[in-house]
């Protein structure tokens, strides 16, 4: 009764939610929140330094969050490159000179906060011409004025960055009087055109007063309360506004802090004065306020604006825009013409007649241009995702829960949706696609979550990377071993399915082909095994079953291609000079150079063999009939299966026990090349040995997996954000609703590119070989073209 409920509660779902309703459903989610975060853009501004310098929240205790937009924290090498040759003054109290010590830190950590506390202190870093300084100003007064309007007249050399604020002296020596507030008004009203005119030429912060915990103030800045606080604060926004509201200068109220010390202050070491870290957030959004349009840099969104279309952009956006009015054209055309032949009765016999329409190659050209027309749509969606700023970012913050809760989620859907499997064989289709969806459905979690900095759970997404790259050598060698079909159709065709997804995002995202470093590596070891295999003397299957000895020739081809892997692996200098060839060097390089590709191949170097020799050794057992792969029937005899199978789960453990204690990420790099496979090879005899096991998979998992690649390569933009640095914020204010949302959008994008890569796929790589040589002519003239405007695109930036 129990397995007919959970049958039916099955079908119901499948039923009333079909994939085709989901996409529509995604579409118009779409539509309303380009919408609505269009129309939040244009009443409420796009600024997001406003935003930077107004508001945000904590995540966790000490990582702040500004609103819709990503924070970058800056190295001291950073700081130095953005602020070579420049002069900032920090103007102010004593709060202004701890602000002072932790914007410095940024540019030199080394720095001790010494000095006369009650008078200027001057910073200098003499590599990077960099200048900062401390200037003793406990009150707005006649002294203040005296020295920004100094600043105003033609003679003096002007700040570039200027940070001021004061008001707790005046409220603590005049003992918190209304006529102090009352002077206070009068000396920030005279100084407020003077800001405004050095802000024509400079960035002017004004920093309110942070509010204070009274419990532990001492008894000379009791009267420093909360309210008196808020009321020079109030004075001081609606002086500056209201001076600032004609004119194009502004001065930038740095109204952040409050927020900041509204939740830090009571760990505050006397209810006066922020704690270091507090103080250091507070430098960092000063640093990405006045660096990030500077700089630049992926995760730090505020305050950048949008990058400018580059030529290969525009002309794919005109490619886009050409294919979507010739599909419209089409279909109106074939309206009409079917309205037209509308079949007519024939008056002598009675009967209907269609009429005859050569229709093959418009319907080729009409599902090409039908193709690039969903594509099209596609990408102007990650297009604003990710570069355009109208969708907001945030960044990540890992904790426990938000990894491992969702892992639970997805083990409990994947178990309801268990069913049996066609074929009962190790490894078979439906068990690699379960495999591989789950697998991407918990390195998507990792991403989000931001995950990689724990360190166990870095090694063992490490681990699933390597499974992937396993598969590949698996499936690889077993399809050229058992079909022997080394044929140009069948390497065109998987080299078309890799790669046509991320080609277009090169393309619309103004990205390098190795920023998808996946994708580059697959194609890259797929390469690999076609040459070991294609190469003479081709060895197959058929043929070594005929003589033994074609079984050594294959196994010499192995070590040989062990031993370059070997070699490649430490020669740095070797294998960077193979990839900076060109062309290869236009697909391989990162940032001016191919470290990254090395390191990337390196990381799994031997898992691919692994995977070769793995499909080898059970396809030999396979054809000597060693093996029971019947439905129900374990692998091997019951006393060799469960030796393997204690041996598998002592292995499996082992090998997370390791990964659990590891202390270093660069020493567990180092071995994770050579030991991944234990863990590999102890799932698949887990998964494979026991019958039952072997003889039933998790469609919810194995749909996943079939559009495993499309998942990882589209989260980069429109899952994540920022090139996979933070997370796209659909809807503000509400981070599982929005998470829901955007994973529910992502997944029929998706699922919606797999298959237009696929129809594609059939149009843009034919079985005849003479058409497919001209499609290959013709898809080297693209690269070409490619090419030689990335090369125009390139010089016109330098």
């Amino acid at each position: 009764m129990a397995a007919l409920a959970y049958t039916l509660g099955k079908r119901e779902i499948n039923y009333y939610f079909s994939v085709r309703s989901a996409k529509a459903l995604a579409l118009g989610a779409v539509l309303l929140l380009t919408a609505c975060h269009a129309a939040s853009r244009r009443y409420r501004g796009d600024d997001s330094c406003e935003y930077l310098l107004s508001s945000g929240r904590f995540l966790g205790e000490k990582v702040w969050q500004p609103h819709s937009c990503m924070m970058h924290k800056y190295k001291n090498s950073e700081a130095k490159n953005c602020l070579v040759d420049k002069h900032i003054v920090f103007l102010g109290d004593s709060r202004i000179r701890q602000l002072f010590y932790s914007f410095i830190k940024i540019i030199n950590p080394q720095v001790k906060e010494e000095g006369n506390k009650h008078g200027n202190i001057p910073f200098e870093d003499k590599s990077a011409s960099i200048k900062v300084d401390f200037l003793w100003y406990p009150e707005v007064n006649g002294s203040m004025r005296q020295r920004i309007k100094s600043w105003t007249e033609g003679s003096v050399a002007k700040p570039h960055i200027i940070v001021a604020g004061a008001a707790t002296w005046s409220i603590k020596i005049h003992n918190g009087s209304n006529e102090a507030l009352t002077q206070y008004k009068i000396n920030i009203t005279a100084i407020a055109p003077l800001l405004e005119k050095l802000a024509k030429s400079s960035d002017v912060y004004w920093v309110l007063q942070d509010p204070v915990y009274e419990d532990m103030l001492s008894e000379s800045r009791k009267m420093i309360t909360n309210e008196k606080i808020d009321a020079y604060n109030e004075a001081a926004v609606r002086i500056l506004n209201s001076s600032s509201r004609n004119s194009k200068a502004k001065v930038k109220v740095f109204s952040v802090s409050k927020l900041i010390a509204q939740e830090t202050i009571m760990k505050s070491s006397d209810g006066l004065h922020l704690p270091e870290s507090s103080r250091d957030t507070n430098a960092m959004i000063l640093m990405n306020v006045y660096c990030n349009k500077i700089m630049k840099p992926i995760d730090g969104s505020c305050c950048q604006p949008q990058p400018p279309l580059t030529l290969i952009q525009k002309l794919a956006f005109c490619f886009f825009t050409l294919s979507i009015i010739g599909y419209l054209i089409i279909s109106l055309i074939h309206r009409n013409n079917y309205r037209k032949n509308k079949s007519c009765t024939d008056l002598e016999m009675g009967e209907e007649k269609k009429p005859a329409i050569n229709t093959p190659n418009v319907s080729t050209l009409e599902m090409l241009l039908h193709s690039f027309c969903k594509l099209g749509l596609i990408m102007t969606y990650f297009y604003l995702c990710d570069r355009a700023n109208l969708f907001m970012k945030e960044n990540k913050f890992y904790t426990h829960s938000s990894f491992f809760i969702p892992i639970v989620y997805i083990l409990v859907l994947g178990v309801f949706y268990t069913e049996n499997t066609k074929e009962t064989k190790v490894l078979n289709r439906e068990q690699t696609d379960e495999w591989k969806g789950w697998m991407q459905l918990v390195i998507l979690i990792y991403h989000i979550s931001g995950a990689s900095t724990f360190l166990p759970v870095y090694m063992h997404i490490r681990v699933l990377v390597a499974a992937y790259l396993f598969q590949t050598g698996y499936g690889h060698f077993s399809y050229f071993w058992i079909k022997g079909d080394f044929g140009v159709y069948r390497v065109c065709q998987v080299l078309f399915r890799l790669n046509f997804l991320v080609v277009v995002l090169c393309i619309v995202m103004d990205r390098p082909y190795q920023f998808y470093y996946f994708v580059p590596l697959v194609t890259v070891w797929f390469m690999i095994i076609y040459a070991t295999l294609a190469t003479w003397p081709q060895i197959v299957q058929k043929k070594a079953n005929g003589n033994c000895l074609w079984h050594f020739g294959l196994l010499l081809k192995l070590i040989c291609l062990l031993a370059c892997i070997y070699f490649l692996s430490y020669s740095q200098g070797a294998f960077e000079k193979v990839f900076s060839f060109w062309p290869l060097s236009k697909c391989f390089e990162l940032n001016g150079n191919v470290y990254e590709w090395w390191f990337r191949w390196k990381l799994d170097r031997y898992v691919v063999f692994h995977g070769m020799l793995f499909a080898f050794i059970y396809l030999a057992l396979q054809k000597r009939q060693m093996i029971s792969e019947g439905k129900g029937d374990a692998l091997f005899s019951n006393r060799v299966s469960n030796v393997l199978l204690f041996i598998s789960i002592v292995s499996f453990m082992t090998y997370s026990i390791w990964a659990s204690s590891c202390k270093n990420k660069t020493e567990c790099n180092e071995l994770h090349p050579s030991v991944s496979v234990v863990q590999i090879l102890a799932f698949i005899l887990i998964r494979n040995i026991p019958g039952y096991v072997r003889s039933v998979y998790s469609s919810f998992f194995a749909w996943f997996g079939k559009i495993s690649l499309e998942l990882f390569i589209c989260q980069y933009h429109i899952w994540l954000a920022a090139d996979t640095k933070g997370i796209l914020v659909l809807i503000p204010g509400y981070p599982m609703f929005n998470v829901i949302v955007s994973t529910f959008i992502f997944v029929c994008v998706a699922h919606e590119i797999s298959q237009i890569t696929n129809d594609l796929a059939q149009i843009m790589v034919p079985k005849d070989n003479s058409t497919l040589l001209k499609r290959l002519l013709c898809i080297a003239g693209f690269f070409f073209g490619l090419l030689l405007f990335s090369a125009m695109q390139d010089q016109s930036r330098h």
